[in-house]
């Protein structure tokens, strides 16, 4: 009778010879040794599906790894740029130690007064103010209009430690770069056929900006917001050029 009981599997066995000469009393002999080994058998269905599930696994977590380190990548990119009408803006903290600056650039072409030649390429501008905050803290009473000729009046001085002297010359600099042309002129005022731009900067309760005519503006300041109330206007001149050039 057979005995009952947990059955060991058959191991297959394999006779391993080696055949080697060896010297001896002068005489060269040869030897055959041999010896029975082992052959392993196949692996087995159940040991395969194992090994293919940890395969699968390893694989899942690199891949979600790798998704997950894009998607950082990503996340950290997308805080960092925002759009207002349109205009691209990316928070820069680096170009001036402490600060937190806005950088948008525009498209550039005009004459170099040293060299003569044409340039063309982009120019940055940096807000010092959040242009989000911008757009939705300090009303805006009418649109845009942007003409080549400007004047620019301010009832006082605004000095806001030095904030007045920054806040013309951005706006300066920003109609020279869309081709405009801006002075300072106490006698003018609107146009009532909109021939130039007038923009004139006022004390007032509020800090808001209203148009009261075909091209002219009321900046009224609050306190010490000169900066802002120019960089909101800045900034629709920002969305108005940017239109302008995808057309």
């Amino acid at each position: 009778m057979e005995k009952k009981g947990n059955k060991k599997e058959k191991v297959k066995k394999e006779e391993i010879c080696e055949v080697f000469d060896i010297e001896k009393d002068g005489k060269t002999e040869t030897v055959k040794k041999c010896a029975v080994g082992e052959e392993k058998d196949d692996p087995s269905k159940e040991q395969l599906k194992k090994e293919t599930k940890i395969f699968k696994i390893i694989a899942i977590v690199i891949i979600g790894l790798v998704l997950m380190f894009l998607a950082v990548l990503w996340i950290m990119n997308a805080t960092k740029t925002f759009n207002v009408g349109g205009v691209i803006f990316e928070i820069d903290k680096t170009d001036m130690v402490g600060k937190t600056l806005y950088k948008t650039s525009l498209p550039v072409q005009g004459t170099s007064e040293v060299t003569g030649k044409v340039i063309t390429g982009d120019y940055n501008f940096y807000l010092r103010n959040d242009p989000r905050q911008l757009k939705t803290d300090i009303p805006f009473y009418g649109i845009m209009k942007l003409k080549k000729e400007n004047v620019i009046n301010m009832s006082e001085d605004f000095n806001c430690d030095g904030d007045g002297i920054i806040a013309v010359a951005n706006m300066v600099k920003l109609y020279g770069i869309i081709g405009g042309n801006i002075i300072k002129d106490a006698n003018a005022s609107c146009d009532s056929l909109g021939r130039y731009g007038f923009i004139n900067i006022l004390r007032g309760n509020e800090t808001y900006i209203d148009r009261y005519g075909p091209a002219c503006y009321n900046l009224y300041v609050k306190d010490c917001d000169i900066l802002k109330v120019t960089e909101r206007f800045m900034l629709d001149m920002f969305i108005d050029t940017n239109q302008k050039v995808r057309q």
